[in-house]
């Protein structure tokens, strides 16, 4: 009989990128192959599990029989329990450190297999993981790619070595940054129109030829073919022509966006309460909101691994506070470089009666709560795709990385963003929220933004593309 529950029970290994927004995905997407019957090992980097349980209580990694935590020695020194190590340094780190881990982990599981814990039957990696694929070959393991950023980004991302051949990356010097070389148009990438150099994921900024983070990306973005499927978490409606462009590029792509909006239809309560946030969430910002007019309140929240200086910091500040209207401001422990993040009295004068600051928050929560109106974000792809699935416009000031592109996409295709300059004044941000809140501009933006909440929606729903997708992903790779 146990044999047979070792055949019948399939058993993914699920590893994210060690980096909040990533775990957030692969969490959810995780459990929702959870709930179509796989046994799940959900794999975080020693440094991430530790804080998961800082940050969410001693029990709440427990999981159940068939869906357990496991974690891996990432290499790192411990950093200060509050801090987020720098995006750079974690992919240095996972591509260096976590093959021999990682591989060990796999051996563990299957020399152990049980009627209980089946042996591995399929990775499916962070796309950001290339060691995953390189275990995954040694093991004779298949591995499908999630990708959990934008298709336009990863789109972006794999033209690097192109733009390279065509000498237009890296920069000759730093002047390139600012004398509108970056407005050079680029018309040859497939499902992209009208891009600009400056559209593109920031790594092509670089003026060094051996940059760590541009051939990274290359790399990533290369070895998708690797896997037996590749999946964005993003949604057909969404980003239709990039994805005809990567359908036409990989055997296997499934768009399987928004995951909580799938999430949501399956009512599964044994994993609701397992959650992915490396922070402790502050729920009283929630009771905030509850006092607060419907639609009146701006969420300002630059993601987990965003900084800013302490001169950026008050320039918001002061600018959110001439603006008169509500807001939610999160700011992180360790979002100021190198300082602490420290307002001047005038703003705490000026606010006391209308902001609300703390230091994380149950973010999918908070946009959806009907007295917020609007979010200043980093645009983060998280980020982005939770504030369509909750019909809120986007006040967008993009930080690095995949950023950029996703800034363009969210004011430009699809109507829902407005872009602050990146060189921020208390003037600009006082005038540019009181447009964003109130203008002409607002009510179209609302109206757009709910558009795309109902497209959202569909996807997720019965018979939608996503929901579709899922089941295709199960049936056509991961049982096949």
């Amino acid at each position: 009989m146990a044999s047979n529950i070792l055949v019948d029970k399939p058993h993914a290994v699920c590893i994210p990128h060690p980096a909040q927004s990533h775990i957030n995905s692969m969490l959810k997407l995780a459990k929702l192959l959870h709930h179509k019957g796989f046994h799940i090992t959900f794999v975080n980097t020693e440094f991430n599990h530790k804080r998961l349980l800082r940050s969410r209580g001693p029990d709440s990694l427990t999981g159940l029989p068939d869906f357990r935590f496991e974690s891996i020695p990432d290499g790192f020194p411990a950093p200060d329990e509050n801090a987020a190590h720098d995006f750079y340094a974690i992919c240095e780190a996972s591509r260096k450190n976590l093959l021999g881990p990682f591989n060990d982990l796999l051996d563990k599981v299957n020399d152990t297999a049980s009627s209980d814990v089946p042996p591995v039957t399929y990775i499916v990696s962070d796309g950001a993981m290339p060691v995953a694929i390189d275990a995954a070959a040694m093991h004779e393991i298949p591995i499908a790619l999630f990708y959990t950023i934008s298709a336009c980004s990863f789109m972006g991302t794999k033209q690097f070595r192109a733009l390279k051949e065509k000498g237009l990356t890296p920069l000759e010097d730093e002047s390139f940054l600012t004398n509108g070389y970056l407005d050079k148009v680029v018309d040859w990438i497939p499902g992209m129109r009208d891009i600009k150099l400056r559209d593109l994921p920031s790594f092509v900024r670089t003026t060094d030829p051996n940059d760590y983070m541009f051939n990274f990306c290359v790399e990533c973005a290369e070895r998708a073919s690797e896997g037996s499927a590749v999946i964005f978490h993003t949604f057909d409606a969404l980003e239709q022509e990039v994805l005809n462009a990567l359908y036409s590029m990989f055997p296997r792509v499934y768009a399987i966006g928004p995951l909580q909006l799938l999430l949501n239809q399956m009512q599964e309560d044994d994993l609701n309460s397992i959650g992915s946030n490396l922070w402790k969430e502050e729920v009283q910002c929630v009771q905030w909101l509850d006092s607060q007019k419907s639609n009146s309140v701006v969420y300002v929240n630059f993601g987990s691994v965003a900084v800013a200086t302490k001169q950026q910091l008050i320039e918001f500040g002061m600018g959110l506070a001439k603006s008169g209207h509500p807001f939610l401001w999160i700011i992180r422990p360790d979002m100021i470089a190198g300082d602490c993040a420290i307002l001047p009295p005038e703003f705490t004068e000026e606010t006391k009666d209308r902001g609300f600051i703390c230091s994380w928050c149950p973010q999918e929560e908070v946009l959806n709560h009907p007295s917020v109106g609007g979010f200043l974000t980093h645009c983060g792809w998280t980020s982005i795709i939770e504030s369509i699935s909750s019909g809120v416009p986007m006040l967008c000031w993009p930080f690095a990385g995949d950023q950029q592109t996703n800034c363009r996409y969210t004011c430009t295709e699809w109507g829902i963003g407005m872009e602050i300059d990146s060189n921020v004044t208390r003037d600009k941000v006082e005038k540019i929220v009181r447009e964003f809140m109130e203008g002409e501009k607002a009510k179209e933006m609302k109206k757009k933004a709910m558009e795309w909440k109902k497209l959202a929606e569909e996807a997720t729903g019965p018979g939608g593309s996503s929901s579709m997708n899922l089941d295709k992903l199960v049936t056509e790779v991961l049982l096949s």
